[in-house]
């Protein structure tokens, strides 16, 4: 029982020796005013935890707001590909001619790697695998 609860009953308690003591002609008034007593107490509750809502509502805003926004858009993405698609065609070209087989996979590793990086920058958890322990000791996939 917290200090409230114990203020809630000595008031009670109070009340009910007053009766006692006053007679049934002051009950309604002691009735009255304890049950104002308790009304306040459950005001003050409500309050305290509409406030504490609002201040939990408030800091996720807060929160969400500082997040950084979202910079890569399907626009630019769609974008980065089409141009990428399109100086492969040179690039392989030029790769080809001077290296021949390895100068055309040299440049398309070149394309794929610009493209990885450009995914794991938009999706920073795509690339990441996680590892858990099996029961035998080993790692599973």
């Amino acid at each position: 029982m917290d200090a409230r609860d114990a203020d809630l009953k000595k008031e009670l308690d109070a009340s009910l020796q007053a009766r006692r003591e006053l007679g049934e002609e002051y009950e309604s008034a002691l009735v009255d005013s304890f049950l104002e007593k308790v009304d306040r107490r459950i005001d003050d509750a409500v309050e305290r935890r509409v406030r504490r809502q609002l201040a939990e509502q408030q800091l996720v805003a807060a929160r969400e707001s500082r997040s950084p926004a979202p910079t890569d858009s399907w626009g630019e993405r769609f974008g980065f590909g089409i141009v990428s698609l399109v100086l492969a065609i040179p690039l392989s070209a030029i790769g080809g001619a001077v290296g021949h087989l390895p100068g055309l996979f040299v440049t398309w590793a070149g394309i794929v790697g610009v493209n990885v990086v450009q995914a794991a920058r938009a999706h920073p958890g795509l690339f990441q695998h996680r590892r858990t322990p099996s029961r035998d000791g080993d790692w599973e996939d």
